[in-house]
């Protein structure tokens, strides 16, 4: 479903999912069911924001590394050297 973006296999999967004896995946279930609109655009649009999100947490991983002790301007400095 997520691969060959088959949207229309989401209800199904929705009602398999709450009638299996699995907490977390009635959790899941309900989830999506409240952002059900953006899960649909999600497994239906060619769009991706992969890219963004891995420069995030890219720059994320380079914050941690200095223990919250530097200010913005040498985060922006190892920002722009790592890269």
């Amino acid at each position: 479903m997520l691969t060959e973006r088959q949207s229309e296999r989401l209800t199904d999967w929705l009602v398999a999912a709450r009638q299996d004896d699995l907490p977390s995946l009635h959790t899941l279930a309900a989830g999506i069911d409240r952002d059900r609109d953006a899960v649909i655009a999600g497994l239906t649009l060619p769009w991706s924001s992969g890219a963004v999100e891995g420069h995030v947490n890219r720059i994320k991983m380079i914050k941690r590394q200095m223990y919250g002790r530097a200010g913005f301007n040498l985060l922006r400095k190892r920002v722009l050297l790592a890269s």
